[in-house]
């Protein structure tokens, strides 16, 4: 736990800077994406302690709480905001990708199972394909920076891998939680508890939404 909270500031931090060097220099947009994500974070923690996710149901309760409010918050809200439409705008399609290196964090898929909080087939699996993800995005970003050929192919089916990668964790995490339900197997319940929660609270949505930028990007550009 401790190690994961030194760790999970990564993906936040790296969004934020992202933002700042995207918009211009009298921007302030960065500072209100810092504002919202300590107010984001500040009320998965009082939820997790309050227990609101603490209910094995179907769906988790983390993900009513938290991952698909979140998920309609950028798809719907987010992705409107002329500012945010700006700073899209201005990012290129290999920055977008960089931002993946933060996927790194899914090696606490694989330390969760081997301290048996986690199936181990479903955390290999998630665990692997997400650091594999955050690894080959720095190659695949520096091929399109030098316009090498067939990038652009490259990072089509590099964003495919990602987005099944994210589908396939959030779809198993759900079937597990049923099969927990009914045959008392091992489920997901570690990735409702605090710190853990702020991967499914966090993860899915942001992870889904910067894949269907890049898809967007990459449309634009064939």
């Amino acid at each position: 736990s401790i190690l994961f909270l030194i760790a999970i500031p990564l993906p936040f931090i790296l969004l934020v800077l992202f933002v700042k060097k995207q918009e211009s220099p009298s921007g302030n947009l960065y500072k209100k994406v810092v504002l919202f994500f300590i107010l984001y974070l500040t009320y998965i923690f009082v939820a997790s302690q309050l227990g609101w996710f603490n209910l094995v149901s179907f769906p988790p309760r983390v993900l009513l709480f938290t991952t698909f409010p979140f998920a309609f918050f950028l798809f719907l809200v987010v992705a409107k905001i002329s500012n945010v439409q700006s700073v899209i705008n201005n990012a290129s399609t290999a920055s977008l990708i960089q931002l993946h290196i933060f996927r790194l964090v899914g090696v606490f898929f694989i330390l969760l199972a081997t301290h048996d909080s986690l199936p181990k087939g479903f955390a290999m699996i998630a665990g692997i394909g997400d650091m594999l993800t955050a690894i080959t995005s720095i190659y695949v970003a520096k091929q399109l920076q030098q316009n090498k050929p067939n990038a652009q192919r490259l990072a089509f089916i590099w964003n495919c891998f990602g987005t099944i990668d994210i589908l396939f964790t959030a779809i198993a995490a759900n079937v597990l939680t049923k099969l927990s339900m009914t045959n008392g197997s091992m489920g997901v319940d570690t990735l409702a508890r605090f710190p853990f929660c702020i991967i499914p609270a966090f993860a899915p949505p942001t992870i889904l939404f910067l894949h269907w930028l890049i898809f967007k990007k990459l449309n634009k550009n064939s």
